[in-house]
């Protein structure tokens, strides 16, 4: 006797069909799919794109350095009041500079800013080195590098530059380093010999 159509070894070979699962060049037979994916071609998936996780560089260069009083025997510093002090009292104190303006030698500028800043006009005496950082900033990644010089005092009245610098003053040499706030500064003033203009 013949098995009736759908029946018998046809059925089987039916099931075993469906229970494969599609790999990548397999179509999807219409029988085993959901009612979704009927009539549809598989769509592949695309990740989303990752944004930029990198901030933007930004390159500035300053100029300042250390006045030597007339005396020979002060530094001077500026002050400014540091931000993560709750009691906003404590300063931290380093040496005066400034960015340079277009057109300026980094000498020109440091003369203007320790001017600015501090109210001291000076002269160059020698260069001391070059500083160079990183700091991020207003979402930026800011490379910073500083020519620092050694001046001495030739005139001026003291005077904290208003909005800039929350205080300046003349300190023995011998305790300039451990009053500087930032460790590259210490090590700079540190290498830089014996401090006489």
């Amino acid at each position: 006797m013949t098995p009736a159509p759908g029946a018998g070894g046809e059925a089987k070979r039916k099931k075993r069909r469906r229970r494969r699962p599609a790999g990548p060049h397999t179509p999807t037979n219409s029988s085993s799919a959901t009612k979704s994916e009927v009539g549809t071609t598989p769509v592949k998936k695309v990740a989303p794109k990752k944004r930029s996780v990198y901030a933007k560089r930004v390159d500035e260069v300053s100029a300042g350095g250390l006045v030597i009083d007339e005396s020979g025997t002060k530094g001077l510093l500026i002050g400014r009041r540091d931000l993560k002090d709750a009691s906003r009292e404590r300063l931290l104190w380093s040496l005066p500079k400034g960015h340079i303006e277009a057109g300026e030698t980094p000498e020109e500028a440091a003369i203007r800013e320790v001017a600015e800043e501090t109210g001291i006009q000076s002269e160059i005496s020698r260069e001391l080195g070059i500083i160079d950082f990183w700091f991020m900033a207003g979402g930026k990644r800011i490379h910073k590098t500083v020519h620092h010089y050694l001046f001495r005092e030739v005139g001026g009245v003291l005077a904290p530059q208003v909005s800039e610098v929350d205080d300046v003053g003349w300190f023995p040499l011998e305790e300039i380093i451990s009053l500087l706030a930032y460790p590259d500064e210490k090590k700079l003033i540190a290498k830089s010999g014996e401090l006489k203009v």
